[in-house]
């Protein structure tokens, strides 16, 4: 067991306040000792004033883990990573996978999808641009969900579209870490003007199996 590094030791910060027990084991950050763990991995820009990338692994058991990453700039692009990923991810993984909830930091809601009725974390959206209107996903992610036959066990999407202010666009859907093409579907449906963006989160877990 070795104390945590600097970057092991915010991530622990973030967690103190909900009782969640991390406890640093070389690069890993394990829940009293097994899983979920977690470790993650910061990525300056290859200049200066270019943005960082805080990239975040959280091992769910011993075949599965999701797969996070949050763009850092500013003064303190680490700060600024770790403070999107606070504010964006860390609601929805402490409710899925800490059992601890605070409905002042996420929306809980229970859908039925398919045969089944499904626990569902969504995180807040994360907007970027001055005038970014606001934007409520639940109903459209739930129709785009039900059409993907979901195993019975803990699933999790990310959805990420900016556009650029000379009309270009970055979008990324992923469903369990895989391409999602009903949620690229969903993403290239938002009216999100040019040189705005949009982030969202959120985990889901079986119910009634």
């Amino acid at each position: 067991m070795s104390g945590p590094t600097d970057l092991q030791h915010r991530l622990m910060q973030l967690f103190e306040p909900h009782q969640v027990p991390l406890a640093a084991d070389e690069e890993w950050l394990l829940t009293d000792g097994d899983f979920p763990a977690m470790r993650a991995s910061w990525h300056a820009g290859a200049a200066a004033g270019e943005p960082g990338r805080l990239d975040i692994d959280v091992v769910l058991d011993e075949a599965r883990h999701i797969e996070l990453s949050h763009a850092g700039t500013g003064t303190a692009p680490l700060r600024d990573a770790l403070d999107r990923f606070a504010s964006g991810d860390l609601p929805a993984l402490l409710a899925a996978c800490w059992y601890v909830t605070d409905d002042r930091t996420l929306e809980l809601a229970n859908w039925e999808l398919g045969l089944r009725s499904w626990d569902v974390f969504l995180g807040r959206p994360q907007l970027e641009g001055a005038t970014a209107p606001p934007v409520t996903l639940a109903p459209a992610l739930r129709a785009a969900l039900a059409g993907e036959g979901l195993r019975p066990q803990l699933h999790w999407v990310r959805l990420l579209l900016r556009r650029a202010a000379d009309g270009g666009t970055a979008c990324e859907a992923l469903l369990d870490n895989e391409p999602w093409p009903a949620g690229d579907r969903l993403l290239a449906a938002l009216d999100l003007p040019p040189g705005h963006g949009l982030r969202q989160f959120l985990m889901l877990d079986v119910r009634d199996y």
